[in-house]
């Protein structure tokens, strides 16, 4: 059950990440340590959903074996991206707060 979760919320942050990534190593490739910001979205689009995707997907496993229930697909979609979609909403209100 929880494998499901995290493996949409993996593959959404991953959706948002290597597109961003690629923008910003195309945008900053002449730049000295400009091209490094590229790599570290990328590594933030993959341990952040493996650290963190996989307690959260393993709380949300719990509740649900705690209650007796069956997880469809379409729950663990919906789960798994909307804790990508928790975690954009919170990394840009973090940027925007520091202007």
């Amino acid at each position: 059950m929880w494998y499901g979760v995290f493996l949409w919320a993996l593959v959404s942050s991953l959706f948002f990440h290597v597109p961003a990534g690629l923008l910003a190593l195309f945008t900053l490739r002449h730049h000295k340590y400009g091209r490094f910001i590229s790599v570290s979205i990328l590594l933030m689009g993959i341990v952040g959903p493996i650290t963190a995707g996989i307690l959260t997907s393993a709380a949300i496993a719990g509740v649900y074996r705690a209650a007796g229930k069956e997880m469809i697909p379409f729950e663990a979609l919906t789960l798994g991206t909307g804790q990508t979609f928790c975690v954009l909403v919170v990394s840009f209100l973090r940027i925007l707060a520091t202007l």
